[in-house]
């Protein structure tokens, strides 16, 4: 049986500045070191197991969080840019009101998955053939517990890959996610099938 648990990054400097996020590249706030810290003891106490593999975004609020964690699991620390956020291209580090002026409709033709919400942004297809991609080399690790720290919007891709959402497919679904929300999937051994144990469970 493998579990992977998905952790998305905790306050962010962006959070409290308002600023877009995206591939905006800003650390962790104090208060969320702290919520990081409070997070890693309750899944280390739920898990019980050290040495667990940590993959995280290379981006320094998931870097940073996935270090916190790697001392609480006595574990190394796997930076893959695949599992950073959405680039959000021009709207990064923006305002509010810049975003809500400047943000792209969805076209006519209905066609969110090829849809680039602001100038210069990945659409849904990039973020979900790159988290498709690094999913399927996680899942093939020989480990059965797994934590992976990522993005808020990025979750709903990593949900998607892990449930074999074609990517064709990936256009519409969204999973709400709140910072420091955790999400547990689980693939049964015996009937081969991968389930969402619980989603966005608030520890903080």
């Amino acid at each position: 049986m493998k579990s992977i648990y998905v952790v998305t990054h905790t306050e962010s400097i962006h959070h409290v500045q308002g600023l877009g996020g995206g591939w905006y590249d800003t650390s962790l706030t104090e208060n969320g070191r702290a919520q990081a810290e409070k997070i890693a003891a309750a899944l280390y106490k739920e898990i019980g197991i050290q040495n667990i593999p940590i993959y995280s975004s290379d981006l320094k609020r998931c870097a940073e969080m996935a270090d916190i964690f790697s001392k609480t699991f006595n574990s190394k620390v796997i930076l893959d840019r695949s599992l950073k956020e959405m680039s959000f291209g021009d709207a990064e580090g923006k305002t509010k009101e810049w975003r809500s002026k400047n943000i792209i409709p969805k076209p006519g033709n209905g066609n969110s998955l090829d849809h680039h919400i602001f100038d210069n942004a990945e659409s849904r297809r990039d973020v979900g053939t790159r988290i498709q991609n690094v999913l399927s080399q996680i899942v093939n690790e020989p480990y059965e517990n797994v934590i992976i720290i990522t993005h808020g919007h990025a979750l709903t891709f990593v949900i998607m890959a892990w449930l074999r959402v074609p990517i064709e497919n990936m256009g519409h679904c969204h999973f709400a996610a709140n910072p420091g929300g955790v999400t547990l999937l689980r693939e049964d051994e015996f009937w081969g099938e991968r389930n969402v144990i619980y989603l966005n469970r608030c520890i903080t």
